[in-house]
């Protein structure tokens, strides 16, 4: 099933670890309908990146698979309104981060994650935050979330 022109539910629920673990990430169809909301806006992030392909590492997350992976039990990524991708045509996780930020994109969440870029919505009824932070990953603690693009 297409939910853009450029985008698929069925890599927007891709996940190796599921596939290991046996769990079956399936969205109720109100996800469904969040992840054709996110996909529109992956459309314009894949604008404003020249056009170039974007390969998404992370969607829709039900449940049992963030915890299985240690995500937050917030994650906006069980509402099927995050995704995690990189554009390696266009540059680094942190060169897309600075050309979303020049651009004005508007969005909920963005995170520099190092090795990829996190970008959310929000809610339907929720206005957007426009909250970009870095991740900080240090051996043997929690990941820090730190205001900005550092």
């Amino acid at each position: 099933m297409n939910l853009s022109p450029h985008f698929t539910l069925a890599e927007m629920l891709l996940s190796q670890d599921a596939t290991r673990a046996g769990i079956a990430n399936i969205p109720p169809p109100e996800v469904v309908t969040n992840l054709i909301r996110l996909a529109t806006l992956l459309e314009g992030v894949r604008l404003v990146l020249g056009g170039h392909p974007i390969s998404i590492s992370s969607g829709y997350r039900c449940k049992k698979l963030n915890t299985l992976i240690g995500g937050s039990r917030t994650s906006q990524h069980m509402q099927g309104l995050a995704a995690d991708f990189i554009c390696p045509a266009f540059g680094t996780p942190r060169q897309i981060c600075e050309q979303l930020l020049d651009m004005d994109f508007r969005f909920d969440q963005l995170i520099f994650e190092g090795a990829w870029v996190h970008i959310s919505l929000s809610d339907i009824d929720a206005p957007l935050r426009n909250q970009m932070q870095t991740a900080v990953f240090k051996p043997g603690h929690k990941t820090q979330y730190l205001r900005g693009l550092l």
